[in-house]
């Protein structure tokens, strides 16, 4: 137990590694590698294609579809001869010419009755409703023996033939009705079995082959640059087939082995990369989280849009992910990111390079063109060139495959318009990966730079002294921060809320002393320092209760240091020489970042500029050195990532926004 509390942070990210492999192997596709894409009339992109085993060609729907029509159309009707119909109609019929009195009934007429009768019944009578079936064969069926018969040859049993048969039997018959009465008493004697029609169907369908021919294994399918005609096609359609099926079924655990090991290799490149470059990220459990999920997200994106169309993948707005960590981190990480997302995609869409060439070109765009996003128009301009980007590379393509522009798809150059588009989004997403995982971006920032806020205007009317400190600092630093690359808008803004600790005693710090009297001289050293040393925690307390985001409190907590509070510790040194400086020291921690390094530089020079009394330029130059020169010699900035050359550029700026606070100016002679 006690070994996991002391290794839980790296315990949570072998978790962590360990989710996003099975994730994303599980988002992969079951094709055993098959990515080719492919349609009919079109050039193949690809080397030539060799078969890699024997398969059988898959008929097409078609083929197959009109093999069951001509099937359908063959397959016999089986009738039986049904002798109770026949005798049910001699009966009726007979029974109803006796009722009608002589001469009708006389034998000599029913003699010519049941001649005309078993002249339909010896061929076969059958219902009028198998008249539109007349072209198919007919099978009568009796005992174990089929007889096969033709349509034309039976009786119909709505047309029978009443007059010529006898000039006796047509006497009877020639009223109308009578005829309508006898042909009600007349059934048919061929019934259609249903159960044997249907299985003789069935059983020549079963019959049907789903394949026609095998490929041989080395065979060549096609070549690159060759048109996919329709034998093309289904030969391909087919391999497509036995890799979804066969192969994945006979070799999914080597596959997802496969998966796996590529998988865990990209995804170890990544922490490899935030340990060695991002340290601060990678010891952030929770952005470990934000941008493996940024991953996921890319991954299942993907995945989503190819099981409803492959070509849906150009919808897909991917390069949102790159700005949203660019929003959150910085271009490096981003684009890095990206670009290992980028490689997890290749595992799953077509196998052809220009859908991720033309994503890798888009990402680069977005994430090296424009700066400060937050920025509506800046937004607009990242769209309006990632979408050109997307056209010029597909266009390129298009050209080298086809050499020929007037077969550019309108669809897919569609498809990259609603992508283009899609990146508009990156703000509300931006609002929504800031409440899940607690992280701030630019747009945070600015919202905390209103010094109109309900906490700046607390600090400007407790604090006045220090709000104007406040504002003065950020100034410099932001001026500094832009120098050296720094993110100038979290300096400013961390510049604003680094004193407001200030609030809760702002008469013993020497800014908010409007008259001479200074309560620190009722107080011994140790008070004193107590106080001042106070403002850092309770202005850490001050931001977590009014939920300023962790980037600025660390402003706060790293502003000093572990720098002492020299002037009372040097007049406690004067009545004890063993006294112990660390009682005078901040808590620190240390700056330790660019950033927070900016502030503490600009911070104490502006701080300290009050005390002088008659400034010039190279006294202000010399103040500026003196006082960066004792940080460094206290190693407040050994743990920031900062260079010399970039401090001694910062020096520059500061002393020059400190000469034109005090309006310097040449003195020239009378």
């Amino acid at each position: 137990m006690q070994f996991f509390y002391k290794h839980q942070s790296f315990i949570y990210k072998i978790i962590l590694f360990l989710i996003t492999t099975v994730c994303l192997v599980y988002l992969f596709p079951r094709s055993g590698g098959f990515k080719y894409s492919f349609q009919t009339g079109k050039p193949w992109p690809y080397e030539t294609l060799l078969a890699p085993f024997d398969f059988p060609i898959a008929k097409s729907e078609e083929e197959l579809t009109s093999e069951r029509l001509a099937i359908e159309q063959e397959s016999p009707l089986i009738f039986t001869r049904d002798t109770l119909a026949e005798q049910r109609s001699f009966e009726r019929t007979r029974k109803w010419i006796r009722q009608q009195g002589t001469p009708i009934s006389s034998s000599v007429l029913l003699r010519a009755w049941d001649r005309y009768l078993t002249s339909l019944y010896t061929p076969g009578l059958v219902d009028a409703s198998f008249a539109v079936q007349s072209a198919k064969p007919i099978l009568l069926v009796k005992d174990n023996s089929a007889q096969k018969l033709i349509f034309s040859d039976l009786k119909i049993n709505d047309s029978l033939p009443f007059s010529n048969q006898s000039p006796l039997l047509d006497s009877v018959i020639a009223n109308a009705s009578n005829r309508l009465i006898l042909n009600e008493y007349i059934e048919s004697n061929l019934v259609l079995d249903s159960i044997l029609t249907r299985q003789k169907l069935e059983e020549s369908l079963s019959l049907i082959l789903p394949t026609r021919g095998v490929v041989a294994e080395g065979e060549r399918i096609i070549a690159q640059g060759e048109v996919v005609d329709q034998r093309r096609y289904q030969i391909l359609s087919s391999l497509k087939v036995e890799y979804l099926n066969d192969l994945w079924a006979s070799s999914e655990q080597s596959i997802v082995i496969g998966y796996s090991i590529l998988v865990s290799l990209t995804i170890f490149l990544i922490f490899l990369f935030l340990w060695r470059y991002r340290p601060l990220v990678y010891e952030n459990n929770t952005k470990l989280v934000f941008v493996f999920s940024t991953i996921l997200i890319m991954v299942a994106s993907i995945k989503l849009a190819m099981a409803n169309n492959i070509n849906f993948v150009y919808v897909v707005p991917l390069c949102i992910v790159p700005l949203l960590l660019k929003t959150f981190f910085d271009t490096r990480l981003a684009f890095f990111v990206f670009l290992m997302g980028l490689l997890l995609i290749g595992f799953m869409v077509p196998s052809d390079f220009s859908f991720l060439l033309m994503q890798l070109v888009a990402g680069a765009i977005a994430t090296l063109s424009v700066t400060d996003l937050y920025k509506r128009a800046n937004l607009f301009v990242v769209v309006v060139l990632i979408v050109a980007s997307y056209v010029i590379t597909y266009v390129s393509f298009h050209l080298i495959y086809e050499a020929n522009l007037s077969t550019v798809s309108l669809d897919h150059l569609g498809f990259l318009l609603i992508n283009g588009l899609g990146i508009l989004f990156v703000h509300p997403l931006v609002y929504v990966f800031e409440k899940i995982f607690g992280l701030v971006s630019d747009l945070s920032l600015l919202e905390l730079s209103d010094t109109n806020s309900k906490l700046l205007r607390t600090l400007s009317e407790q604090a006045p002294g220090t709000f104007h400190h406040s504002l003065q600092v950020a100034n410099i630093a932001e001026a500094a921060a832009n120098e050296v690359d720094a993110n100038a808008l979290l300096v400013r803004v961390g510049a604003l809320y680094h004193d407001i600790g200030k609030m809760n005693n702002p008469l013993y710090f020497s800014e908010n002393q409007s008259t001479n009297y200074n309560p620190h001289h009722e107080l011994d050293p140790f008070e004193s320092s107590r106080l001042i040393l106070n403002h850092v925690t309770e202005g850490i307390e001050i931001a977590k209760k009014n939920n300023l985001p962790d980037r600025v409190v660390d402003f706060i907590r790293t502003h000093h240091g572990t720098s002492p509070t020299r002037y009372f510790y040097h007049k406690a040194k004067k009545e004890d020489e063993n006294i112990d400086k660390a009682l005078f020291c901040y808590p620190g921690p240390k700056p330790y970042s660019k950033e927070t390094a900016i502030l503490m530089m600009a911070d104490s020079v502006e701080a300290a500029s009050k005390s002088l009394q008659e400034p010039t330029a190279e006294g202000i130059a010399n103040f500026v050195e003196k006082i960066i020169e004792e940080q460094a010699e206290e190693n407040q900035f050994a743990e920031a990532d900062i260079s010399l050359r970039e401090i001694e550029r910062i020096k520059k700026v500061l002393v020059e926004k400190l000469i034109n606070a005090y309006h310097l100016r040449e003195v020239y002679p009378e």
